[in-house]
């Protein structure tokens, strides 16, 4: 199941059940929750102290028979202001441990969505967006934190300072308590079910999300293309629609919110009115002293804050829970392509022997593009894979380096199926090297490390000396320490091909597949790396897909593909003597080599 299709799935999941399985991800959450909320009952607790304090300073410092008691009211006062002192350090103490504990949790949510997107298979990220996928690691994990930052800590305070307002209501007027509990009653009911439509309404603001960052971000990567052909127009109208798409969509969701606030302000002030008119009469009739009705205001304030902050809540809530929906969309879209980990075989050093057995594949969709490939490739013999674009060659190469898993047959290594093997080996024993040789916004020298990181400069140095680049290197303005720039940038393509190659024989690895690894070098560039070519091979099987004359004429055998069908087999020598695919590719070769 794709990562949509499981975001279409957790959309229909209840908003309590995706709390708890959220909070599930994150145990760090509950670290220390004990303690957190024993300082929330102090800070909670101590907001009634004022309430408390003027009903006493009234009834019995200013009302006290003989006359006001100054030393009672100074001594209220002293002890309130104790109790408001301790109540700030608790919220101050309260804030920082609540800060702490949920920016682990979210550390811990954003490791583990970020370690499963690499997990995913070649296969399910290309069916995805990347930008929207980065947005799943960033965004929303980001409106998750604002609602456990700052929405968590409001209904821990909130749902505290309801319970204690309304004991202290109840203790001074039953009455008046249940006068303010049926005020508030219908708009609680209709909080309940305005949640769903906000739900709803939230989840399409972060698909909006993901939609207008994939946009910006591929307008960025892309903006060379972009410029060469003149459609600046075209990509600012379709970054102008995402935006406008996200504008909308974030609108009608605080729409819906914006209906809240004034029904929260219009029950507050009939809660308040009805209390002022309702302890008048009871205050007439000798059921209320005067300290306790201005006491129960105090604590009408005190429950009428937390129930208008509940929709502020319930608004971020929304939005988090939807954030936590497309996050737990990438955490259970299953990979395709699994690590059997500690179940899986160590294949021992040494060259690789591969065979394919009935091996087809599909692409979701899509019409069958590899046909019942049987073949077998020889340990430490050098195999070329040509045929015409499109007719199965990449794809070839990425089931044998297990990027995808075949539809049917198997794959085997060593004698070993490539599913059993486990990643740590594969990676090891097996590296290929793709055709846009991608290099990461470092120094030279870090990049073709990349695949062996402990390896020391005189370790890259000899291996760029043996592939004979050590000109090459010299050229460059800082040499090992020149900095690449973002995606290579800053070098030729055929540059960022030889740091590609450096790197994988840096790896040392058993098997080398060479995805038309030498497309984008020049004439002369070609005949050194063909030199290189042959000691980074000798001695290891290799496979190269290429489009290039040379690469066939130097292999051991060639495989020939023809509209995904292994059509041909043989060495060069063989194969261009018969009428077939391959001499007619070889006709097409020289005809290009002669213009």
């Amino acid at each position: 199941m794709t990562v949509s299709a499981l975001d279409e799935s957790a959309a229909q999941e209840g908003a309590l059940r995706t709390l708890r399985r959220g909070l599930r991800l994150s145990p760090e959450f509950a670290t220390g929750l004990p303690v957190t909320l024993l300082l929330a009952l102090v800070a909670t607790a101590g907001r009634v102290v004022v309430p408390i304090a003027v009903q006493q300073t009234i009834d019995r410092g200013l009302q006290a028979s003989g006359g006001p008691d100054v030393a009672f009211i100074r001594t209220a006062v002293l002890v309130a202001a104790v109790v408001v002192v301790v109540t700030a350090v608790s919220g101050y103490l309260m804030n920082v441990r609540l800060y702490r504990t949920t920016e682990s949790g979210l550390a811990t949510l954003r490791i583990k969505a970020f370690r499963h997107v690499h997990d995913l298979s070649m296969l399910t990220q290309s069916s995805e967006r990347r930008g929207s996928l980065v947005s799943r690691v960033t965004g929303d994990v980001d409106q998750i934190s604002q609602f456990m930052q700052w929405g968590g800590l409001m209904i821990i305070v909130s749902a505290g300072q309801l319970v204690v307002a309304s004991v202290l209501m109840a203790v001074y007027s039953w009455p008046l308590a249940l006068l303010v509990w049926a005020s508030f009653l219908p708009l609680a009911l209709a909080l309940r079910r305005f949640q769903k439509l906000l739900s709803r309404a939230y989840t399409t603001v972060r698909e909006r999300v993901g939609d207008m960052l994939a946009a910006v971000s591929e307008s960025v990567v892309g903006a060379s293309v972009i410029r060469a052909y003149a459609v600046e127009e075209r990509t600012a109208q379709r970054i102008d629609e995402s935006v406008e798409a996200y504008r909308k969509a974030q609108t009608r969701a605080q729409g819906f919110v914006a209906l809240t606030f004034p029904s929260s302000e219009l029950v507050a002030a009939l809660a308040t009115a009805a209390v002022v008119v309702a302890g008048t009469l009871l205050g007439v009739g000798g059921h209320l002293t005067a300290g306790e009705l201005v006491a129960f205001m105090f604590l009408v304030t005190l429950f009428v804050g937390p129930m208008q902050v509940a929709t502020e809540v319930l608004n971020e809530a929304q939005n988090a829970i939807a954030g936590w929906r497309r996050v737990l969309g990438v955490l259970d879209t299953t990979p395709d392509v699994a690590d059997p980990g500690e179940r899986g075989h160590e294949l021992p050093r040494g060259p690789i022997e591969v065979r394919f057995e009935n091996v087809s594949f599909a692409y979701p969709g899509g019409p069958t593009v590899l046909h019942d490939v049987t073949v077998d490739i020889a340990p430490r013999s050098r195999i070329a894979v040509v045929g015409e674009t499109g007719s199965g060659k990449t794809t070839f190469a990425k089931l044998l380096t297990r990027l995808m898993d075949p539809a049917q047959g198997r794959i085997l290594v060593d004698g070993v199926p490539l599913d059993r093997v486990r990643f740590s080996s594969l990676r090891e024993r097996i590296v290929m090297v793709p055709q846009d040789g991608f290099l990461f916004d470092a120094s030279l020298g870090d990049n073709i490390r990349y695949g062996r990181p402990g390896a020391a400069d005189e370790d890259i140095l000899l291996a760029l000396t043996e592939l004979g680049l050590a000109d090459w290197l010299e050229g460059l303005p800082q040499g090992l320490d020149t900095p690449v720039g973002q995606r290579g940038e800053s070098l030729s393509a055929g540059e960022r091909q030889l740091v590609a190659l450096a790197r994988a024989y840096l790896a040392d690895p058993d098997l080398l597949v060479l995805d038309e690894a030498t497309s984008a070098v020049d004439p002369a560039t070609e005949v050194r790396l063909q030199r290189a070519l042959d000691g980074v091979t000798r001695g290891r099987t290799a496979i190269s897909i290429a489009h290039r004359l040379s690469t066939a004429q130097a292999a051991d055998e060639v495989l020939v593909f023809d509209r995904g069908r292994l059509v041909q087999r043989g060495p060069h020598s063989e194969l261009v003597a018969v009428p077939g695919v391959y001499a007619d590719l070889h006709a097409s070769w020289m005809a290009q080599r002669k213009v």
